[in-house]
């Protein structure tokens, strides 16, 4: 699109014709691309902002790193705040902590999924860990779950012991939904004290748990 249209276009009253402009500036290099973007992270729409965070991902300027923190810290929207992580996520490790510190400041499940899934990807055993404790600390069932998957990642980590020593405790807990994913879990740990836990939930008194530490015997 051409640079004057997309200029044009993002003065619409119809946020669609700005959606089509800001996923029209990944054609253009960060020079001219990013002063552009950096003025529609208030948008009013909030699909608009969606499209600056992920294209603000795209160009890894010291610009656009500042504008995702900015939003992924005071945006109003969960699903942009998101998607601000994710981008942030992009420019590698420096960005571990700016995501861990959001993760304890923003109790919201989306932001903190999207956080916890970076972390990991990102191969960050110690923020892995951390952000993880946390998730488990708090009421949110999908937070809680994808912590106990985070912990069952960090098996090839320098922090594998401490994560394995949380899944045996995690093993005992009341909810149904965290034996189960411990039970997953566990089955990426080689260690006797790994195996007599999924020994002992093959064993449970629920049969969705026992379904999951069963899961890879049954032919």
């Amino acid at each position: 699109m051409d640079f004057n249209q997309i200029e044009t276009d993002l003065q619409n009253s119809d946020f669609q014709y700005r959606l089509k402009a800001i996923a029209a500036l990944k054609e253009y290099p960060p020079a001219i691309a990013v002063p552009v973007l950096t003025k529609h992270i208030q948008d009013p729409e909030f699909l608009v902002r969606t499209f600056v965070a992920r294209e603000l991902g795209r160009q890894k300027t010291s610009e656009s790193f500042a504008a995702l923190l900015q939003i992924m810290r005071f945006d109003n929207t969960p699903n942009v705040r998101a998607e601000a992580a994710n981008s942030l996520s992009l420019f590698g490790r420096v960005s571990a902590s700016h995501l861990t510190q959001t993760f304890f400041r923003d109790d919201h499940w989306l932001v903190r999924r999207s956080i916890l899934a970076a972390l990991v990807e990102l191969e960050c055993p110690e923020e892995v860990l951390e952000v993880c404790g946390l998730g488990l600390e708090g009421d949110d069932a999908a937070v809680q779950e994808a912590s106990v998957d985070g912990l069952g990642a960090l098996v090839n980590s320098r922090q594998s012991e401490a994560a394995l020593s949380q899944l045996l405790t995690l093993k005992n807990s009341a909810a149904i939904y965290i034996r189960v994913r411990v039970a997953y879990a566990l089955k990426h740990f080689d260690t006797p004290a790994a195996k007599a836990a999924l020994a002992q939930l093959r064993q449970d008194d629920d049969h969705r748990v026992v379904g999951a530490a069963m899961e890879d015997l049954i032919p």
